[in-house]
């Protein structure tokens, strides 16, 4: 039986890449490997990233025109999390709404440019 799957993000920059995830989205560094690190976690509420050192792939130029979302993740209140990102000028690339889906969601850009869905159902 799966139980979680867990996202791994390449990042060229692990400490910068570890410093916005916790000043600006609020995960926690669960521990880092070899010096300098060439891989890290991250948590927030029980779930986890993955970060390896690597040059990511060629990115796609129409990405952000075609929202191709890296991750999207469930979330309990997205207005709260969205207030929280605000204080905190997170980069939104899609404002914070309801979708004929029947969640309440919005995306943001991180600091490699991965673009990340944060949804509610209504």
């Amino acid at each position: 039986m799966i139980r979680q799957i867990v996202p791994l993000f390449f990042t060229t920059d692990i400490p910068a890449t570890l410093a916005y995830y916790k000043e600006k989205l609020g995960f926690e560094c669960l521990g880092t490997w070899m010096d300098p690190p060439q891989y890290a976690i991250v948590a927030r509420d029980q779930h986890a990233i993955h970060f390896r050192c690597a040059a990511p792939p060629t990115a796609n130029p129409d990405k952000y025109d075609d929202e191709l979302l890296d991750a999207y993740l469930h979330i309990e209140d997205a207005d709260a999390l969205h207030a929280e990102y605000a204080e905190k000028s997170v980069e939104v690339t899609r404002a914070l709404g309801n979708t004929p889906w029947n969640s309440r969601e919005f995306v943001v850009k991180d600091c490699d440019g991965r673009l990340l869905a944060f949804g509610a159902s209504l």
